[in-house]
């Protein structure tokens, strides 16, 4: 076993040789590996079989084929020159067609070899074209263009024109530049002549480059030859001119074109339509694509359209790209794969997610397999809209497909998970990365720093930065940027400015992101004074504030009651040319709203109106509040029908507040009729929209304003009755909108916050009876609650039901349930508990931050932390070389007070 291994490691040593000694040594290479052979069984069975008449009919054949590599079918060919040539071409056609064995380039050269020796010299040829063709990678293009360039001694082998123009066609398609100019060097000193289409292939790979300056000289090579330049020379300058952003200079090649008698193709119209394109003169491409039906035989083709879909969705132009994708199959032109992914992806940026996933099974069922990019946007849709589930079911169907996911596909569902609050389950997709050998990139570790400081971690935050480093990638701007708004969020704004000026000695730029993340922390903070200082300073620092800048100030005094230095600043923000946003306005005219004012409000609304702004729900919204605040129910009807003329739709905020009005004025029935038009408008309730609708349910729904608007959303949970809620499911579905999951959740997870378990497991059992299956939420809160409520025991029972309907509970849950059951004195279960969530598939290191360092380590629990910590190593259950010493270190600290 270990000779086996030994020779195994020779033989792959022997394939990695550099390719440069190949174009010396050839054949020499061919003779070491045959003396060092890795698999002389192979080798013995392989000679035994082709010496029957018929192998093809063999029994041992499908037998052999599986422990067959393209590396041992070049080792056994090195090994036997003076094989039949027949039998050996007719052994490696064979295996070309088979479907599991895949031919390299570096399996030609020996049959190049036997073929040449025999004088098989044409057959040799047709081979050397095949090996060209089979090229996949820049070191293929390499490998074979020396292994050529040395077989040329041969005279009966010597390259012609057409095999040079293969060649340098070969090495086009990688745009290897250099090695080009090396063959057509060499073409000219074996006195081979160049064609047309020698030319042609030079100037063409200049032009992929958009280097138009070198093209030109082999157009000038082609005049000096004698030859025209031909519809092939012409469309690769219009490339050319195109890839260096010169469109102008394209479309006079384009219009030549026909004056030199020269013919345009659909590619030449193509490269011009691309480039258009990418110029942002969308109409001008249009117009061009409408003209190609007046010239003969060039009708547009599935390039054409992919790239005006493509275009047209980058505009969110997307009617107009749908249109034309209709378009183009009542013409009889099939979409291809990259069609149909660029329509996917713009439907999921329009969020038709249901119409994209359609779209990607009607590609399915039409023969057209999606590739990583279609999974991967439609991956992006779901979760950008919250449906993170439904993305893992996208991902399923992905890998029974045989698509392979890539380092986007895990960051787009890690970005998933972080939106949702679900950082855990972020981390666990690290560790599958890893498993599938994808190296993270900074923008995995800037995500999941972002969804930890999220949802509060900032220790956790800080772990993954030396993690990061730990993986040889440098922190940036971006992941600081996050770690100064994630303290900012928190209140720890010092410290948050201590990261901030440490920047500088890290050779990082402060960019506008993290100073109005710092301004923004500080204004929260009520040190609006401090935060101008450091506007001042970022201007001084040549950072340009933008809008979101002067927005958090703006903000900022607003809720210091600074009106007037506000509205300056507005001012200001026009004058030093940044254009105010909805939200610039939004934010005064709401405070203005707040003290009543709401003449001075409808005058800033004009001035933004004046401005080209057209007021978005958020106004709308600000104005419904003060006018349900005032009592105003007309007016503030008047305001909803404006929002209808005007096309604006109400958001989730703008539905709750109009069931508020309508609940204070003691009209729960139009609350409910509001609740319906919410549901079928494709809104979810929040938690908030349910607390408002049990104060005014709890209220009897009499005429009673004040005492229901002096009631706080938490004594709701406090003091609401059991049948109330029932009386709200009863509503619900009077309503035509009966309770769903997200119902139970948002009722259990307020009740779990008042420490009701009682009434929260009554609502649970009621759920089950309506046949609606608990969500991984309300069995957090349930764990939760009862963690705080010390009944470790339940909790471990909500937690093994998580586990066993496959949840994926939070770490912070889990902690509270291990710590709370070492504190009971139930080590055993807390023990088992632990060991039980090693099988998860939890990140190692989120384990051993959160469980063992913030909550046995601050709880003084070393032996238990260190017998946890023996456990996850007794598993094999590795874990970073920082997470290892923080714990080690944290052990002896603890240990030493």
């Amino acid at each position: 076993m270990i000779q086996s291994t030994a020779l195994i490691t020779t033989f792959r040593s022997v394939n990695s040789i550099p390719l440069f000694f190949i174009k010396f040594f050839p054949f020499s290479i061919s003779s070491s590996t045959s003396a060092e052979s890795p698999e002389p069984s192979i080798n013995h069975q392989l000679f035994s079989l082709l010496s029957h008449p018929n192998w093809q009919k063999h029994p041992s054949l499908k037998t052999l084929i599986p422990s067959l590599s393209p590396s041992s079918l070049s080792s056994f060919l090195s090994q036997n020159p003076n094989l039949n040539p027949q039998i050996a071409l007719s052994f490696f056609n064979y295996l070309s067609c088979v479907p599991s064995f895949k031919l390299n380039v570096q399996s030609y050269a020996p049959l190049l070899r036997i073929l040449i020796s025999n004088n098989l010299f044409r057959v040799a040829q047709k081979t050397r074209l095949n090996m060209l063709k089979s090229c996949e990678t820049r070191d293929d293009a390499v490998f074979t263009m020396r292994l050529l360039l040395d077989m040329n001694k041969y005279d009966e082998f010597k390259l012609n024109v057409w095999a040079y123009n293969t060649l340098l066609m070969c090495l086009s398609r990688f745009v290897m530049i250099e090695e080009m100019k090396c063959v057509f060097d060499e073409m000219l000193s074996d006195l081979i002549k160049p064609d047309i289409y020698t030319f042609n292939t030079m100037i063409n790979a200049y032009c992929k480059l958009g280097n138009v300056v070198e093209a030109d000289f082999y157009l000038s090579k082609i005049l000096q030859a004698d030859l025209s330049p031909d519809t092939h020379t012409y469309t690769s300058f219009i490339l050319g001119h195109c890839r260096r952003k010169d469109v102008d200079s394209a479309y006079k090649v384009f219009e030549e074109m026909p004056k030199k008698g020269c013919r345009r193709n659909v590619v030449s119209y193509n490269n011009l339509i691309h480039g258009l394109c990418e110029a942002g003169r969308m109409d001008e491409a249009m117009r061009l694509f409408v003209e190609m039906g007046d010239e003969d035989a060039c009708c547009p083709n599935v390039r054409t359209y992919t790239i005006l879909i493509d275009a047209l969705c980058g505009l969110d132009r997307r009617v107009q790209a749908l249109q034309l994708f209709d378009e183009m199959k009542e013409k009889g032109c099939k979409p291809n794969v990259h069609t149909c992914t660029v329509l996917v992806d713009g439907l999921c940026k329009d969020f038709k997610l249901d119409e994209a996933r359609v779209l990607v099974n009607v590609m399915s069922e039409n023969g057209l397999v999606p590739n990583v990019v279609t999974y991967n946007a439609l991956i992006d849709g779901y979760c950008k809209k919250g449906l993170v589930d439904v993305a893992l079911d996208v991902f399923d169907t992905m890998e029974s497909n045989n698509c392979i996911p890539n380092v986007r596909t895990y960051n787009e569902l890690i970005s998933g998970f972080c939106r949702i609050k679900k950082v855990h389950k972020a981390m666990s997709l690290l560790d599958k990365m890893l498993e599938r050998k994808l190296s993270p990139t900074d923008v995995t570790f800037n995500l999941l720093v972002h969804g930890q400081c999220k949802e509060g971690e900032i220790a956790s935050a800080f772990r993954l930065l030396r993690l990061m480093e730990e993986n040889g990638l440098a922190p940036d701007e971006w992941t600081y940027g996050t770690l100064v708004d994630g303290l900012c969020e928190r209140g720890r704004v010092e410290e948050a400015h201590t990261i901030f000026s440490s920047l500088k000695e890290k050779g990082i730029k402060v960019n506008v992101a993290i100073y109005t993340a710092l301004i923004d922390g500080f204004c929260k903070a009520e040190r609006v004074d401090f935060a101008l200082t450091l506007f001042k300073e970022m201007i001084e620092e040549g950072c340009s504030p933008n809008a979101c800048t002067y927005n958090v100030l703006i903000n900022g005094l607003c809720k210091q009651g600074n009106q007037l230095e506000a509205a300056q600043l507005l001012q200001r923000m026009l004058e030093s040319g940044v254009k105010p946003t909805i939200e610039s306005y939004s934010i005064l005219i709401e405070q203005l709203l707040k003290e009543s004012a709401f003449n001075h409000a409808y005058k800033v609304f004009y001035l933004m109106d004046s401005m080209g702004h057209k007021p978005d729900v958020c106004i709308y919204t600000s104005f419904l509040v003060a006018y349900y605040n005032e009592e105003k129910l007309k007016e503030a009807e008047d305001v909803m029908a404006k929002m209808a003329e005007e096309g604006v739709r109400p958001d989730l905020m703008a539905y709750t507040v109009m069931i508020d009005g309508y609940g204070r004025a003691g009209l729960l029935n139009r609350a409910f009729d509001v609740l319906k038009r919410m549901f079928r408008a494709g809104h979810e309730p929040s938690h908030y929209t349910y607390s408002i609708l049990i104060k005014h349910l709890s209220q009897g729904g009499l005429y009673l304003k004040t005492e229901a608007s002096s009631i706080n959303i938490a004594d709701v949970w406090k003091a609401v009755k059991f049948e109330t809620l029932l009386e709200l499911f009863d509503k619900m579905g009077e309503y035509g909108c009966p309770p769903n999951t997200n119902t139970f959740s948002s009722l259990a997870t307020g009740l779990c916050r008042e420490g009701r378990i009682e009434e929260a497991s009554r609502l649970l059992d009621h759920m089950q009876s309506c046949e609606i299956s608990p969500s991984e939420d309300i069995y957090t809160s349930m764990v939760n609650c009862c963690c705080k409520l010390k009944l470790f025991e339940d909790a471990a029972r909500y937690l093994e039901t998580m586990l066993t309907q496959g949840f994926l509970p939070c770490l912070e849950s889990c902690k509270l349930l291990v710590c709370g059951l070492y504190d009971d004195g139930n080590n055993e279960k807390a023990k088992a508990t632990f060991f039980r969530l090693l099988d998860c598939g939890y990140n190692n290191d989120e384990v051993a931050w959160k469980l063992l360092i913030d909550g046995l380590l601050k709880r003084g629990f070393v032996d238990r932390c260190s017998e946890l910590l023996d456990i996850m190593e007794k598993n094999r259950l590795q874990l970073s070389t920082q997470t290892y010493s923080l714990l080690l270190e944290g052990i002896d600290r603890t240990d030493n007070k």
